[in-house]
Formats: C-alpha cells, structure tokens, sequence
C-alpha cells in the first residue's frame, strides 16, 4: 500500500495504471483518476486537528477553474463538505470539528466522501473495515460496492478473509512480495487460501 500510494520508493520494478508506468504523484493520480483509502485514514490521510470540512477539501483545494480552490474560500469548501458529509452519514458535532474528534467509522466515511467525490477509474483500499463496529462496516462496504458497481477498479488488500470472499471478484495471495496464489471468488476454498497464505503452497 505505501508503494502504490507513494510513500515508499520501489526498489525494483515499476507500477503500472492503464499501461504506463504510474509514481502515485498527486498529478498523476488526478489525472489518472486514482484514489485512495489507506488503513487507519486518520493517521495516514488526514491532518487530526484540522476541521472536517477542510480534510474533505484536500481533494481540490489547489484546483483551478470556477469551481475550485475550496481551500481559499471556506464558504465554498463548507458548501462542498457538507453535501459530502449528508450524503455519507457522516456524523460530526461540525464541519468545523477537528477530524480528529470523530469516531473510527465516520473517519472512513469522511474520507470515502471525499475521495469518491468525483470520477474514480481505480480505488486502492487497505484494510477499510478494521476495528470498527457492524453498522460502520456495512456502510463502508456497500459504499465499496456501489463504487465497484459504478466501473471503479478496486484493489483491495486484507488480512480479512471473510472481507475479502464479499467483496472480492478475484482473489491473489501474495507472500514475502510475490503472488502465490490466485483464484476466482466463485470458486473459492478457504482452506486452501490459508495453505497458500501460510507459505504451503
């Protein structure tokens, strides 16, 4: 996940988004059209002590164009967080709320908001459900649904198996950086997922 997001360089090798090599630049994923979701946002996608309405502009603050710049005009980044906010139950005392202030669950959905925001070609989600409650993980899940429903590409990479048998079409275990495994979801055997997972494949 720090690789394919950028925040850690490839030592060999290279990434490739719609067949030309990809550095996870903030250009190149915007024109890319790539998001995403990285395991625990609030420390790895979000600024904790600045506002809700802000962290949900980091997507276009420094666009240009008419409808942009959300980050010069609190006026318009409120207007556009809270759209966001109503329309993923986000549930915040404020849009001024430090981020921090939120619940687990409404940091994922805060910052699902805002990277499903516009067009999305490929999602790269890490871990998305861990350590939050049922009604939290139902939302997230059908909201990665509905993206994937929508033609969004989406990778997930999961410790969870049962995560990973519903939302997954296509399953690849991968062990010390190598892919040992792979198989439809239609025809999955968890039993033989573990042996791979393991290192017994």
């Amino acid at each position: 996940m720090e690789i394919l997001t950028g925040q850690r360089p490839i030592s060999s090798g290279e990434v490739l988004v719609k067949g030309s090599v990809y550095s996870a630049t903030r250009n190149e994923a915007r024109t890319k059209c790539v998001r995403y979701l990285p395991e625990e946002p609030l420390q790895n996608a979000c600024v904790p002590r600045m506002s809700v309405a802000e962290n949900i502009g980091f997507r276009s603050f420094d666009l240009k164009g008419s409808q942009a710049r959300f980050w010069l005009s609190k006026y318009s980044m409120k207007e556009n967080a809270a759209k966001l906010v109503q329309s993923f139950k986000v549930k915040t005392a404020s849009l001024d709320a430090p981020m921090e202030s939120l619940s687990g669950g409404n940091v994922q959905r805060a910052v699902l908001a805002r990277e499903l925001s516009d067009q999305v070609d490929l999602m790269v989600i890490a871990n998305p459900c861990f350590g939050l409650d049922f009604a939290a993980v139902a939302e997230i899940r059908t909201r990665i649904m509905a993206a994937r429903n929508a033609g969004t590409a989406v990778l997930l990479i999961s410790e969870d198996l049962d995560e990973i048998i519903e939302l997954a079409d296509r399953i690849l275990v991968m062990l010390e950086g190598r892919i040992t495994y792979e198989c439809l979801t239609t025809e999955v055997d968890p039993a033989e997922i573990g042996h791979h997972m393991g290192g017994h494949g």
